[in-house]
């Protein structure tokens, strides 16, 4: 799926890290150049000027993106998870949010926004945190509970609890808090709204099936797709750390008369990084493909498929993560500097591990339906 304009994007990507992380953004420059390679529309339905690629080709890209310069593999990752709404809203909503060539949407699922639901649409006040991708983004969204006029809990007529609703970007302050350690350049801020009104066509319910194009891409698990598009980060960024070892073979560390290269420890390092990566990769890649088969022949993925995505990220996620930590020890002390690629990899996969859909407590509702316990798996 890639051409030319593309390859030469992420390489500006690439030799430009050192001022994405500076500015805490994508620069503006540079994001126009890789939204008109459509990296940011794969998962953007068709009718609306997207790729409607297939899951594990946005993963690729994502994964790839991210080995070029992890700040701009997570805008990536963030603006193709989002788009999955386009298959979900209708038809006049998607377009006006995705149909522009330049759209490129965000958000924080989390339902921690408050709506008071009205005859067409919601009164939303809320404050989200990630708002990963804020500074090039046309669309802002925001997962939003709801309640009635009088605030207490209420539901949609469909019975939905909670629902992701896009903003008018008028309507949406950001907030200058992303002052992180690693994934510097991804623009994570916090933003809020306050009494912004939502129709009710901007919004899609996060706890039950809604979707407009019924297509193997939008009866996708989101969650899931959300998921191994976080564990794609951290593998692109794996095999980053594994590349910069390779290229410090050269290096004879003080005190010793061998060459990394010659050194069994640091053979022995870099093969294990290399199968850390690989395994967590090929899990990650075969439990994506055989829930897109079964959604290709049925228009569903099975409860155990969608448990396995989700095991499947975690383990991606994790291996890499030991992968970077292997190749960062692996290189002494130049891992340390600042014009060392490896300690940029090491902070940003240390930074991934930490989203909501790669954690540990992940495991515990994995580990319930592996025993065949009664388990909530809603948000599976």
């Amino acid at each position: 799926m890639t051409d030319q304009a593309w390859v030469n994007a992420l390489g500006e990507a690439k030799a430009r890290a050192h001022e994405i992380e500076e500015g805490r953004r994508i620069p503006a420059d540079l994001a126009a150049t890789l939204a008109d390679t459509g990296i940011f529309k794969l998962w953007v339905a068709q009718a609306f000027g997207g790729a409607q690629a297939t899951v594990q080709e946005g993963l690729d890209a994502i994964e790839d993106a991210a080995f070029h310069d992890g700040s701009t593999g997570w805008a990536v990752m963030i603006a193709n998870t989002t788009a999955l709404m386009s298959g979900k809203l209708a038809a006049p909503f998607a377009a006006e949010i995705f149909g522009a060539p330049n759209a490129v949407a965000g958000g924080f699922a989390a339902p921690v926004g408050v709506g008071t639901l009205e005859v067409d649409g919601m009164r939303v006040t809320g404050e989200w945190a990630w708002g990963s991708g804020s500074t090039h983004c046309t669309s802002i969204g925001g997962g939003v509970r709801f309640v009635d006029g009088h605030g207490e809990p209420a539901k949609l007529p469909d019975g939905s609890a909670a629902t992701f609703a896009f903003f008018d970007i008028d309507d949406v302050e950001f907030l200058d808090t992303w002052h992180v350690s690693g994934l510097k350049g991804s623009a994570s801020t916090d933003y809020r709204v306050a009494d912004a009104f939502v129709p009710y066509g901007r919004c899609v319910a996060l706890d039950t099936r809604q979707v407009a194009i019924d297509a193997a891409l939008y009866n996708y698990p989101t969650m899931g797709a959300l998921a191994c598009g976080v564990a794609s980060v951290a593998v692109g960024l794996a095999r980053r750390a594994v590349t910069e070892l390779v290229d410090l073979a050269a290096k004879v560390p003080q005190g010793s008369a061998r060459s990394l290269a010659e050194r069994p420890v640091v053979q022995a390092q870099l093969a294990q990084a290399e199968a850390n990566r690989a395994a967590g990769w090929a899990f990650l890649k075969e439990s994506v493909v055989q829930a897109w088969d079964t959604l290709d022949r049925t228009g569903a993925a099975t409860l155990d498929e969608r448990r396995q995505l989700r095991l499947a990220a975690v383990a991606a996620t994790r291996l890499s993560a030991e992968a970077v930590d292997l190749c960062y020890s692996a290189g002494g002390g130049t891992s340390v500097y600042n014009d060392s690629a490896l300690q940029r990899v090491f902070r940003d996969v240390h930074v991934a591990t930490q989203h909501g859909m790669v954690a540990d407590r992940v495991l515990e509702p994995i580990g319930r339906l592996g025993f065949g316990l009664p388990t909530n798996a809603v948000m599976l």
